[in-house]
């Protein structure tokens, strides 16, 4: 391990490392590397640094991650942990802690035998041997299962195996999509088959709605084997079926029919095999184009469908009006086999610069009822109209185009990856919200198509007859936009007039928080202080770190919220937003063991590169009781020590957070390393004061772009729709 690795577990600097290598002479040696770049063994350096009571404050999957990477890339440990990972989810914690206490040679025997108990098949796993070199893994494996999950041990061996054989474009569905697609299916739903399956995130889903039949494939075999596990941990009553290859080459169930079909495939993959399937028999609505790959696995999963049996898929919104998918495009619609096009928005899912779109079929039935309509939602402009924090205007007014755009390319069985790639957004988004919308159309419309009453701007029924032009562009937006005749004039003046009276108000508290009095110079140069790291306040009892998240956890450290709980969450974007707790226990996945209290000092476990929303914020009443969402850091302060907007003013300074984190695009903070000056109490006080009137003019600032966007976006509407007439002004007068 590396000096930066050694000051991460000991939750010091860099410089402190250096210092004890130069002061103790029993300082480990290098075991290997350069004089420039030395290596230590980890084992030897956790030795030295439990004989001077620095505990680790490395998570329990970050020091899995580190042993990983001690081991080297090409030792093939990774697929052989896969099943010690299911075998050790079914130990209880005192059993997996006197496991992991054996010497080396009983540990290796007694977890080869531990992982072969196990009656599970995962795909292309090597035997299960495990050798003398493996123990320190093995030790940091068990831990992270004891602390951290046996779901979070999973996602990083998923991770260290994808590292290792380049696997770029491999994105992970996020949780509330992956129920919103399981939930669009009928109840009942028996067996479902995911051909793209990842790490099995919309398997799981269907479980969790009940289905017991679960038939999986995908390309990469680090893929099949997190599927196989993540699936014996979540449905462990469930029949499962996990094969690895490639889904449209080498149809691994050609003769199985299923219920559903739930299915995030590879986007813009011109090698799916278009000249040697050209004469496939599962291309009934028409050959897929060379570069419209999506529509091959369109017609891959219609074919495994008993008739009646659905399909809901996550398809680019390029998708919906590209000329050279029309012909397959107008088939689907004609045969009554597409049911619904759904327009997400951007940064719901990956690729995060375009919104994707959820597509329903439905496959025909012989002798079935004849199908009308196809049902378009814009999921997209519900998130436009309500971003400004206020009650959202009509929805006739604010429907606007959506956006168009190619998808960025991501590699066969890539509905999952590693969990360091999730995207911090999608797993703060508002899914509840948006999966409450979304439900109550397709219910519905599946209720009664045929008197299913629109709601302009944010559904409609559209006639088949109507999609079948020269275009066939099925893009939401096109289809569920208001027209003038879909506009109450008086109701949007009187929405346009509310806007304005908020939007005085909110320019009024944004100018008050602004007020520059006050603000002094410290003097000739800047202030300099003694500081201590949060876990050397922590080990001071100054503060508690009640939950240290990590991005690989997913919030999963804690029991998930049972069904049924009410509870608000939490979430990072409501740290960044400030706004209140925002989110459904359920949907979330919220820790059931935590819950906020006023005085809480929370701090955002994830935040892009030049991210300049708020990283920390102080619990008010408001969050006090809610639940705590995935990626966020809780700590809580003595207040007879520590003043709460003082410590967060400085925890989320940007070069403490720097200094404390690492990745590039994306940062992953690591808490117990952030710094805070040693000052008395009032002198604490002072500052938090200051530190509480930035964070409100922060708050000011975004409340107010948003309404001025809300407003603005409104009257371009009604100008345009011939609903609202420009206001009378002296030059109009003088013409």
């Amino acid at each position: 391990m590396t000096a930066a690795e050694i000051s991460r577990i000991a939750g010091v600097t860099r410089a402190t490392v250096s210092n004890w290598r130069r002061r103790h002479d029993d300082f480990p040696a290098p075991s290997a590397g350069t004089e420039t770049s030395p290596l230590y063994d980890l084992p030897a350096v956790q030795a030295w640094l439990r004989g001077r009571g620095h505990t680790s404050t490395a998570s329990p999957t970050e020091e899995l991650r580190t042993a990983l990477r001690l081991l080297g890339p090409g030792s093939g440990v990774t697929a052989r942990l896969f099943p010690l990972v299911a075998a050790a989810s079914r130990r209880t914690p005192k059993e997996l802690a006197e496991l992991a206490a054996l010497p080396d040679n009983q540990l290796t025997a007694r977890a080869e035998k531990t992982a072969g108990e196990l009656p599970v098949s995962v795909p292309e796993a090597e035997p299960v041997r495990y050798g003398p070199d493996d123990a320190g893994v093995l030790r940091a494996l068990l831990g992270c299962v004891r602390e951290a999950g046996a779901q979070a041990a999973v996602d990083v061996l998923a991770e260290r195996e994808l590292d290792e054989g380049a696997a770029s474009g491999v994105y992970q569905t996020p949780e509330g999509l992956a129920l919103l697609m399981a939930r669009l299916l009928p109840a009942g739903t028996a067996r479902v088959l995911d051909p793209a399956c990842g790490s099995g995130t919309l398997l799981a889903a269907a479980a969790r709605q009940g289905a017991q039949e679960l038939f999986g494939q995908d390309s990469l075999p680090v893929q099949g084997r997190r599927t196989a596990v993540r699936l014996l941990l979540a449905a462990p009553e469930a029949e499962t079926a996990i094969r690895v290859g490639d889904s449209l080459r080498a149809d691994a169930f050609p003769d199985v029919t299923v219920d559903a079909v739930l299915c995030n495939p590879p986007f813009a993959d011109r090698d799916w095999g278009h000249d040697e399937l050209a004469y496939d028999p599962r291309w009934a609505y028409g050959l897929p184009p060379r570069f419209e790959s999506e529509l091959a696995w369109v017609q891959h999963a219609l074919a495994h469908l008993e008739p009646g049996g659905y399909a809901v898929m996550l398809l680019p919104p390029a998708l919906a009006f590209r000329s050279s998918g029309r012909r397959v495009r107008a088939e689907l619609i004609r045969s009554g086999a597409l049911r619904a096009v759904v327009s997400l928005p951007a940064r719901a899912a990956y690729p995060l610069h375009i919104g994707l779109q959820i597509w329903v079929f439905q496959r025909p039935e012989p002798g079935g009822t004849d199908r009308t309509t196809v049902l378009f939602v814009d999921g997209e402009g519900e998130q436009r109209d309500g971003a400004a924090g206020t009650p959202s205007a009509p929805d006739t007014a604010t429907a606007g185009a959506g956006t168009r755009g190619g998808s960025r390319p991501r590699r066969s069985g890539s509905s999952s990856s590693a969990a360091s790639s999730a995207p911090a957004s999608a797993a703060s988004f508002d899914w509840a919200g948006l999966t409450d919308r979304v439900l109550g159309q397709w219910a519905a419309f599946t209720t009664a198509p045929d008197t299913y009453a629109d709601e302009p701007g944010v559904a409609r029924a559209v006639p088949l007859v109507d999609l079948l032009d020269d275009v066939v562009d099925v893009t939401p937006a096109r289809h569920v936009r208001a027209t003038a005749a879909d506009i109450d004039p008086d109701a949007l003046a009187r929405r346009v007039h509310d806007l304005h009276n908020q939007l005085a108000d909110q320019v009024a508290a944004l100018a008050a928080a602004s007020a520059s009095g006050g603000w002094q110079p410290s003097g000739a140069s800047a202030r300099e202080w003694r500081t201590a790291t949060v876990s050397d306040l922590a080990r001071g009892g100054a503060l508690t770190v009640l939950r240290a998240a990590t991005p690989s956890t997913r919030g999963s450290k804690g029991p998930a919220a049972p069904t049924g709980e009410n509870r608000p969450v939490l979430t990072a974007q409501d740290i960044s937003a400030a706004n209140p707790p925002s989110a459904g226990a359920v949907d979330l996945h919220a820790d059931a063991t935590q819950s906020v209290a006023a005085g809480d000092v929370l701090v955002r476990a994830v935040a892009g590169g030049g991210d300049a929303a708020a990283m920390t914020r102080v619990a008010d009443d408001q969050d006090a009781g809610a639940l705590l969402g995935p990626h966020i850091h809780l700590l809580r302060p003595d207040p007879a020590r520590l003043d709460p907007w003082f410590l967060a003013g400085f925890l989320g300074a940007e070069d403490n957070i720097a200094s404390a984190s690492t990745g590039s695009s994306l940062v992953h903070v690591t808490p117990g390393r952030l710094r805070v000056p040693l000052l008395p109490l009032e002198e604490q006080r002072r500052y938090g004061e200051a530190f509480r009137r930035v964070y409100e003019l922060r708050a000011a600032v975004r409340r107010t772009a948003d309404l001025a966007a809300d407003t603005a976006a409104i009257l371009t509407t009604g100008l345009t729709a011939g609903v609202l007439l420009p206001p009378d002004t002296p030059d109009n007068h003088s013409a």
